[in-house]
């Protein structure tokens, strides 16, 4: 039986992650702005409009999400008593409120039109995945042996999608 003190912190490695895909959107887009670094523009017409659209989309999709897995979960809760969160936003992504700082900082990418930029979602998933897989992972596994391992194989790390059946 685990005890009410054994349980994972209320904000692991979370912030670093969230803070380091912000500062890097922010400073991408303002070195894009001011022509520091390259401007490969989206083509305008139809395509600038997609990617504006699809950008705001994205947005809204990663606040929807946020608020799913902070509020509707009431994740800090689980956490503290020791609940490991299957459903909800935790039932189609396993990190739902980084992959929303994920999507937000996605949707600026797209609205700000600089496909240069477009790189920097998969350093988001990339620096996500190494960062879950050394310290989140590892913590749960421990905490919830063949349950997490059930339920990393029905959902995705990263990216939103309907869960799998085991």
């Amino acid at each position: 039986m685990r005890s009410s003190e054994d349980h994972l912190p209320l904000y692991g490695p979370g912030p670093a992650y969230v803070a380091t895909i912000l500062i890097l959107t922010v400073v991408g887009i303002a070195l894009s702005l001011t022509r520091v670094i390259p401007f490969a523009a989206v083509p305008d017409g139809a395509p600038s409009l997609a990617f504006k659209v699809l950008g705001a989309l994205l947005i809204v999709g990663g606040v929807a999400l946020w608020l799913a897995a902070v509020k509707g979960a009431q994740i800090d809760d689980n956490i503290e008593a020791n609940t490991l969160v299957t459903t909800g936003a935790y039932g189609v992504v396993r990190n739902p409120i980084y992959s929303a700082f994920a999507l937000v900082c996605t949707g600026a990418i797209l609205i700000c039109g600089n496909l240069w930029l477009l790189v920097l979602p998969f350093v988001f998933w990339a620096f996500m995945t190494i960062l879950m897989k050394q310290t989140e992972e590892k913590w749960l596994a421990e905490l919830y042996g063949r349950e997490y391992e059930e339920y990393c194989k029905r959902v995705n790390r990263c990216i939103p999608w309907f869960p799998r059946n085991s």
